[in-house]
């Protein structure tokens, strides 16, 4: 095992902050990602229908926002490394990335039905794109970025990005409503390249919230991931930094609610307001974190968070692993998950309390795994 965790950054180079708050990503990704049962569940674990924001439309752009955390410390060495080596290191981590989300959207790598049984599934009808596939895309496009262009590329790139997104969106949308879940020039170019048959089927038609077109903005959350880390390796922990990252998220925000009103925030389409907006709750988080951690050294609460800190990707990884294998595992007529969540959950517990206390449950079950990886040891880099 390699002695460093999955887009993350070396031990000995990590600020306890930005570990903290990669771990309570990856914490939030599981609680809101596996409730005991979809159709009971408080608003908050819910995303936003289609505009709007709850605070699980947080996480995902979170989790990016620390991928380019983690980019401040290894484009260090990236930036001395000659052109195809550079390549060949992004490259080789985007695709291994990219291969196990789609593995992942495939596991356990076959259907089941009362009718038919088992069968073998069809890899050409997997969902090509999820989570994991734009954690690696956007790694690879914001590395191409700050290695070829820069931080001043990066910003004009950001810049470019969010108002090019806004113009492609409004100009090739339905002229009715650009931005409604049938009519927006996303899932036109999805349908376009990807195929029905190949996208996420969860909004009742095939619409796929990880897309092509959408990416884009979403390299936007990692580049400010980057660019704070940056600015915390300059300034170092101190008032100074918490100033910056609060004066940059309370600006951010103000641009967000005023271009809201003609780019709604939007997860799903992963509108230019809505990076604005996360980019700048997380400076606010990162900014208390950083207050309450490095500035008034209360530390003694921050290690569960670092075990999932130091592992986040296989982690992540696992919890969706995981819980698949509860749904596939069947004794008599019920899976496992839903004999453990029958029995130890809604027996007693009221339909909401009983889902999201499975969420908790099942997170501290994978930290459970994270611990065990941490005392032994084991960081993956993937």
């Amino acid at each position: 095992m390699a002695a460093q965790p999955a887009l993350g950054v070396p031990i000995q180079e990590r600020y306890l902050a930005l570990d903290v708050l990669r771990g309570l990503t990856i914490a939030l990704m599981i609680v809101v990602n596996t409730p005991g049962s979809w159709s009971s569940m408080y608003a908050p674990f819910m995303h936003a229908d289609w505009h709007g924001f709850t605070i699980t439309d947080l996480v995902f752009p979170t989790f990016l926002f620390v991928v380019g955390n983690a980019m401040s410390f290894s484009m260090k060495k990236m930036e001395k490394m000659g052109q195809g080596v550079f390549l060949k290191k992004v490259l080789k981590r985007t695709a291994l990335i990219f291969l196990i989300g789609w593995g992942l959207n495939a596991f356990p790598f076959y259907d089941y039905s009362a009718e038919n049984g088992y069968t073998m599934i069809n890899w050409a009808d997997v969902r090509l794109l999820g989570v994991l596939q734009r954690i690696a895309l956007c790694y690879m496009l914001a590395s191409f970025i700050l290695y070829y262009m820069g931080k001043t590329g990066a910003i004009v790139y950001s810049i470019a990005a969010l108002l090019g997104y806004w113009g492609i969106m409004y100009y090739f949308g339905d002229s009715s409503d650009p931005y409604s879940l049938e009519g927006n020039a996303a899932l036109k170019l999805d349908l376009w390249l990807i195929g029905a048959k190949n996208m996420y089927m969860g909004e009742g038609i095939a619409f796929e919230p990880e897309g092509i077109l959408s990416t884009f903005p979403s390299v936007v959350n990692v580049i400010a991931g980057y660019l704070a880390g940056k600015l915390i390796q300059q300034i170092g922990n101190n008032f100074k930094t918490v100033k910056n990252l609060l004066f940059w998220a309370i600006g951010l925000i103000v641009v967000c609610l005023i271009w809201d009103m003609a780019f709604p925030i939007n997860k799903k389409i992963w509108t230019s307001s809505y990076v604005l907006l996360t980019v700048g709750l997380d400076l606010i988080v990162l900014a208390l974190l950083i207050m309450v951690i490095e500035i008034w050294k209360k530390k003694s609460w921050t290690y569960p968070l670092e075990v999932f800190g130091r592992n986040p990707l296989i982690l992540y990884v696992l919890s969706g692993v995981v819980i698949t294998l509860f749904y596939a595992i069947r004794i008599g007529n019920q899976t496992l998950k839903g004999i453990i969540y029958e029995n130890a959950f809604t027996s007693w517990l009221a339909p909401k309390d009983a889902s999201f206390l499975f969420s908790i449950a099942y997170m501290l079950l994978i930290w459970l795994i994270g611990l065990w990886m941490d005392k032994k040891k084991i960081y993956i880099k993937v």
